[in-house]
């Protein structure tokens, strides 16, 4: 069990803590404002509450647009956060690698999440697979706004030939929190099932990232 107390020098009794336990044991306040400390931010702890705050938690800071960010922060700062960002990212997609996807849903979800939590806007990414269901490529193919992000049949076929894939797994994100499936969502799968028909891929599955949670299209039936 830990005590908080006041400390005059927040930043160095985060190191210690870190140190000394390891740094699972530290808050998410305690972990920003050691990147922003590394980064030589004033008043890292004052700051950090205030980001946390402003982007909803740590994910949502990491995952902040530059643009929004250079409002609070210095650029180097700012490479820096979005560096631990990439960082989490790779690591989290190095666990699906040789891996029959069909079979790893929670270590797609957890890609998922940590490729996409905290995004501002609507996010559309395809995963695409090989004959195996491993992974060949997961790349993004649209970007919009806080609640649609723009999807093209065309462009995924065409992508999809291109990797001389076999199957695809598609997933977004919802800002707003909830991974619940719209209705423009469930018809946009539909279409890029019919679309894939016709070239013989398969859609595995549609992936909806909310606020920690991931909600598959195929476990509710929709698919």
């Amino acid at each position: 069990m830990r005590f908080d107390v006041v400390d005059p020098d927040p930043t160095a009794r985060a190191r210690a803590l870190a140190q000394r336990h390891g740094t699972g044991v530290l808050h998410d306040v305690e972990l920003l404002q050691l990147h922003l400390a590394r980064s030589g931010q004033v008043d890292g702890v004052g700051r950090a509450r205030a980001l946390i705050d402003r982007f909803g938690g740590l994910a949502g800071v990491l995952a902040a647009d530059p643009a929004e960010l250079a409002r609070h922060l210095a650029l180097d700062t700012i490479l820096d956060l979005k560096l631990a960002r990439e960082t989490a990212v790779r690591l989290a997609a190095a666990k699906l690698i040789d891996r029959q996807l069909l079979t790893s849903f929670w270590q797609v979800a957890e890609y998922l999440k940590t490729l996409m939590v905290g995004l501002p806007r609507e996010e559309f990414w395809v995963l695409f697979l090989d004959r195996k269901n491993q992974l060949l490529a997961s790349e993004r193919l649209g970007v919009g706004t806080i609640d649609h992000a723009p999807v093209y049949p065309r462009e995924v076929m065409r992508r999809a030939l291109e990797l001389n894939a076999s199957a695809l797994i598609l997933a977004h994100n919802h800002p707003s929190g909830d991974p619940q499936p719209s209705r423009p969502d469930i018809e946009m799968t539909k279409a890029l099932i019919d679309a894939g028909k016709a070239l013989n891929l398969t859609i595995h599955d549609h992936m909806i990232v909310g606020a920690g949670e991931v909600k598959s299209l195929r476990a509710v039936g929709l698919i």
